[in-house]
């Protein structure tokens, strides 16, 4: 039997204190993020310094928002639950955050923050789209140590090429299920492959956060449509309808910021 297959969702105790790798791997996912933030901030000729505030106040308000759409919107059902016993709306540590209410809390606090602080919205996200991606790919992998966020019962060729340690981890109640956890993960570490690329060639502003929004969302959006605990509305899943708002969303700015930085460009070239 492999090693990972021995691995219990809980890391180590200190006392009264439980570490679970989930934990381990969120933590390692900031880190991530806020290193790459660092260096894109440097290469856009941002001021380095505003990078430890812009993260923590992105970090809280991203966990504030993915906690709070997964309850309002994806637990929408339980509801009455929540209401009964308020304190376990904010309970992150017994799960449910969503990537997307967290990236849309993100975008509002640390939005109005930069805003108070003077700052260009656009020149820091781009900054950020990088980092919050490479973060996505390394968080997920906390799925997998959870079990959860799984797909479909896995195709026997698909169980008979994973190594024994993936095959051990995504065997749910006796079925081995699709991983998508890892195809996520991966998608992810493609997409800021991508970013990074096009951010060493300095586009316009605003190009390389409309590149992130498009990229992900249309992998989630393929990934989603074999995910075993999607939230249904209407018919489709939440992650999916999400998906396409972001991926239009993604369009339209990236659309705009080309048209922009060609306007601009044409009027350096007349000055």
């Amino acid at each position: 039997m492999s090693l990972l297959a021995f691995i219990d969702p809980v890391a180590f105790k200190l006392g009264p204190i439980t570490v679970h790798w989930y934990g381990m791997v969120f933590v390692l996912a900031i880190l991530s993020a806020y290193w790459m933030t660092t260096v894109c901030a440097k290469m856009r000729s941002l001021d380095q310094e505003l990078v430890p505030d812009i993260s923590v106040v992105c970090v809280v308000s991203g966990i504030l928002g993915a906690r709070l759409y997964e309850v309002f919107v994806l637990q929408w059902a339980n509801i009455d639950y929540y209401m009964a016993n308020p304190l376990k709306i904010l309970a992150t540590w017994e799960g449910g955050l969503a990537i997307h209410g967290g990236v849309l809390g993100a975008l509002l606090i640390g939005g109005i923050y930069l805003w108070r602080k003077k700052q260009s919205f656009w020149r820091w996200a781009d900054a950020i789209g990088p980092g919050l991606i490479l973060a996505q790919g390394v968080g997920r992998w906390g799925n997998f140590f959870n079990q959860e966020a799984y797909g479909s019962a896995a195709p026997e060729w698909l169980i008979n090429a994973m190594p024994g340690w993936l095959r051990d981890g995504m065997t749910i109640e006796g079925t081995v299920m699709q991983p998508t956890f890892l195809y996520e993960s991966v998608w992810n570490f493609l997409i800021f492959g991508l970013l990074f690329l096009v951010q060493k060639r300095k586009p316009a502003i605003g190009v390389v956060f409309s590149f992130y929004l498009i990229g992900y969302n249309v992998g989630r959006y393929i990934i989603e449509s074999i995910r075993q605990d999607a939230t249904i509305v209407a018919g489709m899943p939440m992650a999916q309808i999400m998906a396409l708002a972001q991926i239009a969303a993604g369009l339209f700015f990236l659309v705009y910021h080309l048209r922009r930085g060609k306007h601009e460009s044409q009027l350096e070239l007349k000055a």
